[in-house]
């Protein structure tokens, strides 16, 4: 009988994943979450393995892999109750370097990256007043001479303070003045050690979870202007690619959780005794985490066409969007029941369902509400009229 499976030629990187993440157990997870530590030791180890530069092109140092294969090591990652979020920007961000970075900055930087000497950890979009309304932006870069000028302030830029390199979005024409309102916006990798205390101030933001997230803070800080990728002005068309990897690659970290979140509740409910038979013959505990898995299926299905699109040189934004929405949604209700499931001891830090919830909680909300990409589709897909923006 045929059999289907999108990541069936993964199955050694998710071994090999596993295998890793197997080394840092709950124990790890729960220290670095009390001390809101960054998980160095267990980044340094997918850098080891070449899992962080999957998607860098051989020539680089990379192992040359697909976004795909970039889903499945985040997938993986989440579904051994580990989490990608110390590193998973160097993933995502790759799209937008290797679609439109010139052949001198992929030289300088790919194999650095590629072997660990240099992090790609931060993406500079969101600003505090603009939101997810990226062309309000007000960050801005004013040539000068063979340099930019960056001034402006950028929040909820997780990883800043543990990265070397930054994608960076930035107005260079003043919104008045440019062409179209999707025109003026240009993107910048820009080197971080550099500028840190000379122009660039990082405030870290303390949070429900350990994602090392920060506010940054741009004073005059000057940057060469090689650090240009692609055109002046067309930056918001390039970060869109970005985008969408992001939307998948998140995406596919919700379906890990899922995983996660269904196995664990799932021997715990053949485990727990009470009233003399294992509470998983009772179908109110049954049913929850089946109807669950279900969905969590479904959402897998959708994740995996937007990266094979992705891979076939498409932009795929509406299937990126739905993957992360529907994906998003299935490992918040794996993670309700799971918690459920658990009762009491599901609010108890050892059994790590605490952590791994507030966890999975975030994607309902970065990086894009729920109920934006409702909008999208309702737009986009459906005609209907804009209900945001202008």
């Amino acid at each position: 009988m045929a059999s289907f499976h999108p990541t069936a030629e993964y199955e050694d990187v998710r071994a090999g994943v596993a295998s890793v993440c197997a080394e840092y157990p709950g124990e790890y997870w729960r220290d670095l979450d009390a001390r809101r530590a960054y998980p160095a030791e267990f980044v340094q180890a997918l850098i080891r393995e070449g899992y962080l530069g999957a998607m860098i092109p051989e020539e680089y140092g990379g192992l040359g892999l697909s976004l795909t294969a970039g889903a499945v090591i985040l997938e993986e990652i989440h579904r051994n109750g580990c989490n990608a979020a110390a590193c998973h920007a160097q993933m995502y961000t790759m799209g937008t370097v290797l679609r439109h970075g010139s052949d001198a900055q992929k030289q300088a930087y790919l194999p650095g990256i590629a072997d660990g000497s240099l992090r790609l950890q931060a993406f500079g979009v969101t600003e505090p007043t603009s939101g997810t309304d990226t062309l309000a932006l007000k960050t801005t870069a004013k040539r000068d001479g063979d340099d930019y000028v960056i001034n402006g302030q950028k929040i909820w830029i997780s990883r800043a303070e543990h990265s070397d390199l930054m994608i960076l979005l930035a107005r260079t024409t003043p919104r008045d003045q440019a062409k179209s309102k999707t025109d003026g916006l240009s993107v910048f990798l820009i080197d971080l050690r550099e500028l840190v205390g000379n122009g660039v101030e990082i405030r870290p933001i303390r949070t429900m979870i350990n994602h090392a997230t920060t506010e940054i803070f741009f004073e005059n800080a000057r940057i060469p202007a090689s650090a240009l990728i692609g055109e002046e002005g067309m930056g918001f068309r390039y970060i869109l690619s970005g985008m969408n990897s992001e939307r998948i690659l998140i995406a596919a970290e919700c379906i890990g959780d899922a995983k996660w979140f269904l196995k664990k509740g799932s021997d715990y409910a053949r485990e727990r005794v009470v009233f003399g038979k294992p509470i998983g013959a009772n179908q109110g505990v049954q049913f929850p985490l089946a109807r669950a898995h279900a969905h969590m299926m479904a959402a897998e299905a959708i994740v995996y066409r937007a990266a094979a699109m992705y891979d076939s040189g498409d932009n795929p934004g509406v299937e990126a969007n739905t993957a992360k929405m529907l994906a998003a949604d299935a490992s918040w209700e794996a993670a309700e029941a799971c918690l459920q499931t658990h009762g009491g001891f599901g609010f108890a830090e050892e059994y790590d369902v605490e952590r791994k919830f507030r966890e999975a909680r975030l994607y309902q909300v970065a990086p894009i509400s729920t109920n934006l990409i409702l909008c999208f589709i309702a737009e986009k897909v459906l005609g209907l009229p804009k209900s945001y923006g202008v």
